[in-house]
């Protein structure tokens, strides 16, 4: 191990859960109920960062808990969240949203007012965030392209092309609109969820633990574990979502884990004390 776990930040889909391709089924993986339920008994802190930025944070953890896991709201993090509290500490105050109405619901919330595609001057802004978006279309495409040619700049809830469902791998929207976007305009693009650091000082911010002291738990050596790598945390990797245990021992030293977990339960076994 890297150092002393002293906070953990888990992924969702892939390491706690499989949903289905729209997000809205759970199947709940071998483990996760026990882990998070002996952390929450422990009082040992740890949180949930997810990329899916379908749902606000409040909403994703009712989600979960009744599906079976002790999430707390406070507990729920999503790149919304973490572009809302970096949007705020530098003074923005319109953005455009492509997404539906739970992408930019963090936002709002922080006091940051949102616009969609189809309001009167939607492209009249200092930010385009780009989320979860199934029916994203040309014109959203030209609006955030005319509101970062006329200055604004380039959000995206998530630059992964693929994350693990129960249905194999499944696109993520936000990498493909944002692809577009940048085809047209250059522009360069702030991620706010994994592997993004953005994202992980959120989650230390939250558990009051530096990033050093964490313990990321992931399956994407892309994502979860290259971020905890570059932020000098301890990269602990299931082998339930995107990546085998094979295709673990193959990767590079700054995508490979500190820890292979063969399952869920050996994480207590990382933290001081033991299981």
């Amino acid at each position: 191990m890297s150092s002393r776990i002293e906070g953990l930040m888990f992924d969702v889909d892939g390491t706690l859960l499989l949903s289905d391709r729209t997000l809205g089924g759970y199947e709940l993986l071998p483990g996760a109920i026990e882990v998070l339920t002996t952390l929450r008994d422990r009082a040992f802190p740890f949180v949930l960062l997810t990329n899916g930025s379908k749902y606000p944070p409040a909403e994703q953890a009712a989600k979960l808990r009744k599906a079976g896991l002790p999430v707390e709201d406070w507990q729920m993090i999503t790149p919304s969240s973490v572009a809302a509290e970096h949007m705020s500490r530098r003074g923005m105050r319109r953005v455009l949203v492509l997404g539906g109405r739970g992408v930019g619901h963090a936002l709002a919330e922080a006091g940051i007012e949102t616009v969609y595609t189809e309001e009167p001057r939607a492209a009249e802004v200092e930010a385009v965030y780009v989320g979860w978006h199934p029916d994203c279309g040309m014109r959203d495409i030209e609006t955030a392209a005319q509101a970062i040619w006329a200055g604004a700049s380039l959000f995206s809830a998530s630059n992964v092309p693929f994350f693990a469902t129960r249905h194999g791998r499944t696109i993520g929207y936000s990498f493909a609109i944002v692809a577009a976007i940048r085809r047209l305009t250059r522009a360069p693009v702030t991620v706010m969820g994994k592997p993004s650091l953005h994202a992980l000082r959120s989650v230390a911010r939250r558990l009051r633990t530096p990033m050093c002291h964490l313990g990321v738990v992931g399956d994407d050596p892309l994502v979860e574990i290259i971020m905890a790598r570059r932020a000098g945390a301890t990269a602990l990797a299931v082998t339930t979502g995107m990546t085998t245990g094979e295709e673990w021992l193959r990767q590079p030293e700054r995508r490979r884990p500190h820890r292979v977990l063969a399952e869920l339960r050996e994480v207590l076994d990382c933290l001081p004390g033991g299981t």
